[in-house]
């Protein structure tokens, strides 16, 4: 089993709640995860329909046999459950007695918050990061690393991206999108998910795609928030601070991960992605997902958006801590140019900050005087600088 960055701040939150929901995208490593930390719970899987026809006949019956404890997964299968897991808790002194997961965090954070709100931890797992895969696996070049993505079994159990990739969008289609919301034709809304591929590092733009899609906005927002809940897409948002600028309001769009993107996409290969002329919105993808899962496995706060004004100047990301804000700018060139400055010159300016960040695809490593840290993709296997600050 490879180590998971979130394994330490799971145990923490387990000795300071009753319970702790642990959710993320299926097939992130969240059952694995809970099951070698917390051997001493019984497990209980409600994918299980035999296990959760017990349940939902007889829910207090059901728990009873638990009152000590339990791993329970996927236990947004069975809702009302919640309830009466209240009255066990609030009786209960006892800290990180039930763990729960969930592939689903629109069904599971609804009804944790009607039941157990405030007794409940919560705890994101997202598929691999570089951090994670360096010393167990050989990182190879950043198009082979877009092109894989990072999805456990796909490491573990050596499956090819090309054999496992459709059959995860498949049952994504078919088990998750249904539990949300029951949409009548899945093929539709499975065109929708490629016309959002095709969208990666660009802003969000309702319109445009119900044209595409052939459905109404309300539908694409419902949809949006559908992809959003179950850990397919995140939406990055502007970043709120203008420097007397108008700035765009429209969030940029990623998936989580750049392997299911090139998927849905339809790249199989590496010389396909060579060519793409969205090789560089999926470079993006992979070092903005990077980060936000460096933060995200350690419990941090995402404090990450991006800058656009009207006159086109663009800042990739803008790190917030504090009161501090440091622009990172992220490039799929090998070959350093003036150009890949000139951004963050501006912003810099614009803001008086005096320390930014550019990362890219070659290899050199340097800080120049102008206040920029050059840097390449791959020191991100180790802990990215600003969780430090």
């Amino acid at each position: 089993m490879i180590p998971r960055i979130a394994s330490t701040k799971l145990q923490e939150l387990a000795s300071l709640f009753k319970a702790v929901a642990v959710i993320g995208p299926r097939q992130s490593g969240k059952t694995t995860l809970v099951k070698s930390l917390f051997k001493n719970l019984p497990y209980i899987n409600f994918e299980n329909p035999d296990i959760r026809m017990l349940a939902t006949d007889d829910p207090r019956g059901f728990l009873l046999k638990y009152a000590d404890g339990a791993i329970f997964d996927e236990v947004q299968r069975v809702p009302h459950i919640f309830s009466y897991l209240q009255e066990i808790l609030d009786n209960s002194t006892g800290r990180g007695k039930f763990i729960l997961t969930g592939s689903n965090n629109f069904l599971l954070q609804e009804n944790i918050s009607q039941s157990l709100a405030g007794r409940v931890a919560y705890l994101r797992l997202l598929p691999f990061n570089l951090e994670e895969l360096t010393g167990f696996y050989e990182i190879p070049d950043e198009n082979k690393m877009i092109l894989r993505g990072f999805y456990p079994p796909l490491y573990d159990m050596g499956i090819p991206v090309t054999d496992w990739m459709p059959n995860y969008i498949r049952t994504y289609l078919e088990r998750d999108v249904r539990q949300i919301k029951n949409i009548a034709d899945l093929l539709v809304f499975e065109k929708f998910m490629r016309l959002l591929s095709g969208r990666t590092g660009q802003e969000l733009n309702y319109s445009s795609l119900s044209i595409e899609t052939g459905v109404d906005v309300k539908t694409i927002q419902s949809w949006i928030g559908i992809l959003e809940s179950s850990f397919i897409i995140y939406l990055l948002r502007p970043h709120y601070r203008n420097f007397n600028k108008i700035i765009v309001k429209r969030p940029k769009l990623y998936f989580y991960d750049t392997g299911l993107a090139c998927t849905l996409l339809g790249i199989t290969t590496t010389g396909q992605l060579e060519n793409h002329p969205l090789r560089g919105s999926l470079f993006e993808c992979l070092i903005v997902t990077e980060l936000i899962k460096q933060l995200t496995h350690r419990g941090k706060e995402v404090n990450l958006y991006f800058w656009r004004d009207k006159t086109g100047h663009e800042i990739d990301l803008v790190a917030e801590e504090a009161t501090r804000l440091f622009p990172i700018e992220i490039k799929a060139g090998k070959t350093l140019h003036s150009e890949f400055y000139k951004n963050l010159h501006y912003w810099m300016k614009l803001s008086g900050e005096t320390q930014a960040e550019l990362i890219y695809t070659g290899e050199l490593e340097m800080q120049r005087t102008d206040g920029i840290h050059i840097r390449s993709w791959r020191s991100l296997s180790g802990q990215w600088t600003m969780l430090k600050l």
